[in-house]
């Protein structure tokens, strides 16, 4: 039973935010209050650069990929698993730490993806580079990769518990994006 103690650790996890620290540590102005206001790796681009931004991403994706790894070498099931997984993601989305105002929840995405199966994360960064590189507009390649993760994870994984645990992630996803998603159908997002 202390293995569900795994859940509100994967939150805590999720909920320290790499966009706010790093723009703190860079001396860069708070990413809540600059630019789209979104704490994530694509507001620190824009108002840090690309190094800001990356650095931003690989926090983010590690506070996902971290407590899905320590969970699966614990030998949890898929269910707990699942659990984790959303509690990491949902960590990021509503941090405790800093007032419950977070990023869209496309980088810790990627890192729960990556814990729970390499070729899985893998394929999910792929469809969004490979939307990306065509496009060149970042909510539309995270939009494509949220809505193929479920089939990703049916195809690959093949387990109906992180399934539907997926599918609840790229609902939220695309609702976190509705202001993009707005402005993708008026030919107005960036």
């Amino acid at each position: 039973m202390i293995e569900w103690l795994l859940v509100p650790v994967a939150y805590l996890i999720g909920s320290v935010s790499s966009a706010i620290i790093v723009c703190h540590l860079m001396g860069l102005d708070d990413p809540r209050e600059q630019g789209s206001g979104n704490p994530g790796a694509t507001n620190v681009m824009r108002i840090g650069g690309k190094k800001a931004a990356a650095i931003t991403l690989v926090g983010d994706a590690l506070k996902g990929l971290i407590p899905v790894l320590i969970s699966k070498s614990l030998g949890v099931d898929t269910i707990l698993l699942s659990l984790i997984v959303f509690a990491a993601f949902l960590g990021h989305l509503y941090p405790v730490f800093f007032g419950f105002k977070g990023g869209k929840g496309v980088a810790t995405t990627l890192g729960v993806t990556l814990g729970v199966n390499w070729l899985l994360g893998c394929t999910v960064a792929a469809t969004w580079f490979a939307v990306y590189k065509i496009s060149k507009i970042s909510s539309l390649s995270a939009l494509v990769a949220a809505v193929l993760t479920p089939l990703y994870v049916w195809l690959i994984v093949g387990d109906i518990n992180l399934l539907a645990i997926f599918i609840v992630i790229s609902v939220v996803l695309l609702w976190r994006h509705k202001s993009n998603i707005r402005r993708l159908l008026s030919g107005e997002e960036a």
